[in-house]
């Protein structure tokens, strides 16, 4: 599947970051809140969240239950999905 040129801007946005790109991966086919991700990654938490929020603020994860205060599940966006399978090609 070939991306828009809007999707490519957001792939750049993602590999600008190595740990934007390694949430993006850790989400690929899961749910996941902060803490795990974080684990798998090896990035501290609260930078986890930082990403997270940069990445919805770009419509590429959700959050699937925004009112809890805590346990915040997150997963890819439609666009999130298109967009990590294209980071296997670059270096991040």
């Amino acid at each position: 599947m070939e991306l828009s040129d809007e999707l490519w801007a957001e792939v750049g946005f993602v590999i600008r970051s190595k740990n934007r790109a390694k949430v993006m991966k850790s989400l690929q086919g899961e749910v996941k809140i902060p803490s795990m991700i974080a684990v798998e990654t090896g990035i501290i938490t609260n930078h986890v969240s930082n990403n997270l929020k940069d990445l919805k603020d770009h419509g590429l994860v959700e959050c699937i239950n925004p009112e809890a205060k805590k346990g915040r599940l997150y997963r890819l966006t439609d666009n999130g999905n298109k967009i990590v399978d294209k980071l296997d090609n670059f270096q991040v």
